[in-house]
C-alpha cells in the first residue's frame, strides 16, 4: 500500500494527507476531550479515580485513540515530507524532524494516561499505600500527562511554522494557508509556558486549529495544484 501511495500522483497524496490530518483530529481530540475532559477533575484525586475506574473502558479507549492519532500524524508527516521535497529538501526534512519528535513524544505521553489504570488497580503490592495515597499518585500521572503534551506541542508549532513557510515558497498550495499554518506555529510555541498557554485559552487553541484545520480540509478536498507542483519538481 505504502508503495503505491508512494507512486501515486501528488494530488491523491495530499488528499491521502488530509484523510490522516482528519482521523488524527478526531481521535486526538475523543481522547483529549471526550475521556479525560469529562473524566479528568484535575483538582479532586478521589473523583478522577472514581470517574476512571467507574468508566474504565471508555478510559482505555482513550489510551488507542492516543495511539492512533500519532500514527496518523506521523502518516501526515510523511506525505507533506514528500509532497514539500520540490520546495526545499532540507526544510522539508527539518520540519519532518520536529514532527516525529513531537509524535515520539506524544506517543511515550501515552503511559501517563494509562499509569493511573495500574495504581488504581488494586494489586495486593500496593496495599502499603492508602487509598489517598493511590488517588493522588494517580492524579500525579494525569498532570505529567498534561505537562508532556506542552511540550509535544512546542515541537509541532515548529512543524507548523516551518510547513507554513514551505506553503508560502511553493506555487501549488494557496499563500493564505501558510501564513495559517505559520500563525498556527506561533499559538502552538505559547506552550513554552505552559502559564501562559493557560491564560490565552481557548483563543490559542482555537486559532491553532484553524491554522490546521484549513490546511486538513484544502488538501482533503481540492488537494495540491499538480502541474505546478510537477514544474516546481523539475525546476528544483
Amino acid at each position: 500500500m505504502m508503495e503505491r501511495i508512494a507512486e501515486a500522483s501528488p494530488r491523491f497524496k495530499a488528499r491521502i494527507a488530509g484523510v490522516f490530518y482528519l482521523l488524527n483530529g478526531l481521535t486526538y481530540g475523543f481522547a483529549d476531550g471526550s475521556v479525560r475532559g469529562k473524566l479528568v477533575v484535575y483538582g479532586d484525586a478521589a473523583a478522577t479515580a472514581h470517574n476512571i475506574l467507574a468508566h474504565e473502558p471508555l478510559y482505555r479507549l482513550g489510551f488507542a485513540a492516543d495511539l492512533i492519532a500519532a500514527v496518523c500524524y506521523i502518516t501526515v508527516t510523511l506525505l507533506l515530507y514528500d509532497l514539500f521535497k520540490p520546495v526545499n529538501r532540507s526544510l522539508s526534512l527539518l520540519a519532518a524532524f520536529f514532527s516525529l519528535v513531537g509524535c515520539a513524544v506524544m506517543a511515550l505521553s501515552t503511559l501517563f494516561h494509562l499509569a493511573p489504570l495500574v495504581v488504581l488497580g488494586g494489586a495486593q503490592y500496593l496495599s502499603v499505600f492508602k487509598a489517598e495515597q493511590l488517588q493522588a499518585l494517580a492524579l500525579m500521572f494525569l498532570k505529567l500527562h498534561a505537562q508532556a503534551s506542552s511540550i509535544y506541542m512546542v515541537f509541532f508549532g515548529c512543524y507548523c511554522l516551518l510547513i507554513g513557510y514551505l506553503i508560502f515558497r511553493s506555487t501549488f498550495l494557496p499563500r493564505i494557508l501558510g501564513a495559517l499554518m505559520a500563525f498556527a506555529g506561533l499559538v502552538w510555541l505559547t506552550f513554552l509556558s505552559p502559564p501562559l498557554a493557560n491564560y490565552l485559552s481557548p483563543y490559542n487553541l482555537a486559532s491553532g486549529f484553524l491554522g490546521e484545520g484549513s490546511l486538513m480540509l484544502w488538501l482533503l478536498v481540492i488537494g495540491v495544484n499538480v502541474q505546478r507542483w510537477k514544474e516546481q519538481a523539475s525546476a528544483a
